[in-house]
């Protein structure tokens, strides 16, 4: 081995293997552009996005760490998430998440917290 040298793998590498996923129809209404980084909490994402809130709690976009996703005004993207590993406890961004971890307790709270802050829940 070479000091530096990068030994690549023979087959590809499959991101998130085995871990929950779920794919929505995202709309940005507002009339600014919106990006969202790949380990934000989909649930407390800008409340222009329009979706089904409730389905994406304890959810981050399917992709590689450090990109973004780039939502257009008018814009409709296809977006898979997948399910927060280990102990899946998101830490609060806008204060809508009421509760550690992925139970019907802390989701049905964050729902409703979620509402007066303009979060379209569908």
């Amino acid at each position: 081995m070479i000091p530096g040298e990068i030994l690549l793998a023979e087959d590809p590498i499959q991101a998130n293997l085995g871990r929950v996923t779920q794919e929505l129809e995202v709309t940005n209404t507002g009339d600014r552009p919106v990006q969202v980084g790949s380990h934000f909490h989909f649930f407390e994402v800008n409340r222009a996005l329009q979706f089904d809130r409730e389905a994406s709690f304890g959810m981050r976009l399917n992709i590689p760490s450090g990109n973004a996703v780039r939502f257009e005004p008018g814009q409709t993207h296809r977006v898979t998430l997948v399910a927060f590993g280990g102990e899946r406890t998101c830490l609060r961004s806008q204060c809508s998440h009421r509760g550690n971890g992925p139970n019907s307790v802390s989701k049905t709270a964050s729902t409703v917290a979620a509402a007066p802050l303009g979060a379209r829940i569908r």
